[in-house]
């Protein structure tokens, strides 16, 4: 499969799960500090139809900041409905735009850690397709927005799930999600991760 393929696959996976969930599950804290369930959904979908100028005015307007501006783009869909959001997920499930940078890999990567990020909170368990986690795996490392390879700089990341593995010192071993969120930020999926080299990792996060 094509990295755009694998990247609707990861979309529509992304809205069967948002279909399911309950009015209060969608109100409940995500991984991504400050922000509900809802808002992950809402950010994920964000940037869907704006045009070249639309999107370069967003990003003047959050001084381009990544932050800031995710903030006003989440509170631009403030008024839509939840339905709304798994639609506009649906509809947009072949990436284009921002999402179909590096051949599709960033929708790929970034819908599947936010995807986790709703997930792990509510204890929705998932087995990750091998095909796309090791992509977004390999994909994490050098993400202009992740930097996974910065933060794991002298550690040896070793998938125990999947055939993959990165860089040189201790071992951080863990199942290739828990590596992924982790390479992404998330603390929360450090305590998966075991091996000498897991408190140097944490100590960068």
């Amino acid at each position: 499969m094509t990295y755009v393929e694998l990247a609707r696959a990861e979309r529509e996976d992304f809205a069967d799960v948002l279909a399911g969930l309950t009015a209060e599950q969608w109100q409940r804290p995500s991984l991504c500090a400050g922000w509900s369930v809802r808002d992950v959904a809402a950010h994920c979908v964000s940037f869907e139809g704006l045009s070249a100028t639309e999107l370069a005015a967003r990003f003047l307007r959050g001084r381009l900041q990544t932050d800031r501006t995710n903030a006003i783009a989440v509170a631009a869909l403030a008024d839509r409905s939840t339905d709304a959001l798994i639609a506009l997920l649906r509809d947009n499930a072949t990436p284009h735009g921002l999402g179909a940078g590096f051949g599709g890999r960033v929708a790929l990567t970034d819908n599947m850690i936010h995807q986790q990020d709703i997930r792990r909170p509510l204890g929705l368990q998932r087995r990750i397709p091998a095909e796309r986690l090791t992509v977004a795996l390999d994909f994490a490392r050098y993400a202009p927005t992740l930097r996974g390879a910065w933060l794991a700089r002298g550690v040896r990341l070793a998938a125990t799930d999947v055939d993959w593995s990165f860089g040189t010192g201790p071992d951080v071993r863990g199942p290739g999600e828990a590596l992924l969120l982790v390479m992404a930020g998330r603390r929360a999926a450090l305590a998966d991760l075991d091996g000498p080299g897991v408190g140097k990792l944490a100590a960068r996060l």
